[in-house]
């Protein structure tokens, strides 16, 4: 790493003695763009100074307390000692993730699908309760929740349902979702009181905008009926739902969440963007092996993520080898979740750093 911020400085030095010139002077487009790499290049520089900084300071200060000479002296650095560590600690973990490079689609707000798996209504069962994990973890961040399309089991939870999140750091935080996601407990429809193994599973894809995907209105069959709960009763007596199928690709998309058929077919021609804009990333993950590779496993369905032992009040993610005995604090979107969270984008930032010094 310290190689690489030696030649972004060494690239600052020239762009700024570049900007100095009178032929860049007199040509406005050339120093804008120069001016632009300028700060970009800066918001790196300027950490990496502090940080050289820091580390000096920090050598000067272990060759002072060698000596020993001075009780209160000795004292004194071992506390700035600390001081200094753990600000070079600070300083390398934000320069770590200046250096990664930005996902495109970092910053956009996302749409979570949650589908039981194996198990069948113990399934539906568990992806409501992750439906719920999600939800308790945006009302932490203040992000906001919107369904687009649900399918209510019987006995509670979630054949499917989709929401929609937005707010800051929404895809950041959730990108490493997806895959499938595993519960060992004994289900309420269980008399003996055995432990069995259901899975649900979870897609995350970033909303895309209307000049991200083009979908052509000739391709699209747009139908509208009545919305039903679950048991296929009447909602309301309109034709306020909304299903549309999008016929070169196969997908269909449902809505009746709103009561407006307009509502409907809006929220409908979002998810449908996002999950062709899906389709488009996966395709182009599939040819970026080392990008793959960055994504802590291939993020497809079929692959299991994360196991949740409700025995043992255990959560194991197996992309990471993590592990937290705070089941509760998990599902309820709570710091233990966090945790997950920030172990997936730390390992996610050092696989992308070790891809750059390939």
């Amino acid at each position: 790493m310290d190689d690489r911020l030696a030649e972004i400085e060494s690239r600052y030095a020239q762009v700024e003695a570049e900007m100095a010139t009178p032929k860049v002077a007199s040509d406005p487009d050339r120093l804008r763009d120069l001016g632009k790499a300028y700060a970009e290049l800066g918001e790196i520089v300027g950490p990496f100074r502090d940080l050289r900084a820091v580390v000096a300071q920090a050598a000067e200060a272990r060759e002072l307390a060698r000596d020993g000479a001075d009780a209160e002296m000795t004292a004194y650095l071992v506390e700035e000692l600390e001081r200094l560590d753990a600000r070079e600690a600070e300083l390398r973990a934000q320069l770590e993730a200046l250096l990664v490079p930005k996902d495109p689609d970092e910053g956009k707000d996302v749409i979570v699908e949650i589908r039981g798996g194996a198990g069948g209504q113990e399934a539906a069962l568990w992806a409501g309760d992750l439906y719920e994990m999600y939800r308790r973890l945006a009302e932490r961040h203040r992000w906001k929740t919107d369904v687009i399309a649900s399918s209510p089991s019987e006995l509670g939870g979630f054949k499917e349902v989709s929401v929609e999140v937005r707010g800051k750091d929404a895809y950041g935080r959730l990108k490493h979702e997806a895959g499938v996601h595993r519960v060992q407990r004994v289900p309420v429809t269980e008399s003996q009181g055995r432990i069995h193994t259901s899975t649900a599973t979870v897609a995350v894809m970033p909303e895309a905008e209307d000049v991200e995907v083009e979908i052509r209105p000739e391709d699209l069959q747009i139908d509208v009926y009545h919305s039903s709960g679950p048991g296929g009763q009447s909602v309301n007596t309109t034709n306020s739902a909304v299903r549309i199928v999008h016929k070169p690709t196969g997908i269909k998309i449902e809505c009746q969440e709103e009561r407006s058929q307009l509502q409907n077919k809006e929220k409908a021609m979002r998810y449908l963007r996002a999950r062709l804009h899906q389709i488009a990333l996966d395709e182009a993950h599939a040819k970026e092996a080392a990008k793959r590779r960055a994504q802590l496993g291939t993020g497809e369905r079929s692959e299991k993520i994360r196991t949740y032992n409700f025995p043992e009040g255990r959560v194991t993610d197996h992309r990471i080898k993590h592990t937290s005995h705070q089941l509760d604090d998990v599902l309820a979107g709570g710091e233990s979740l966090e945790g997950f969270i920030d172990e997936l984008l730390a390992a996610e930032r050092a696989a992308q750093l070790a891809d750059d010094d390939d």
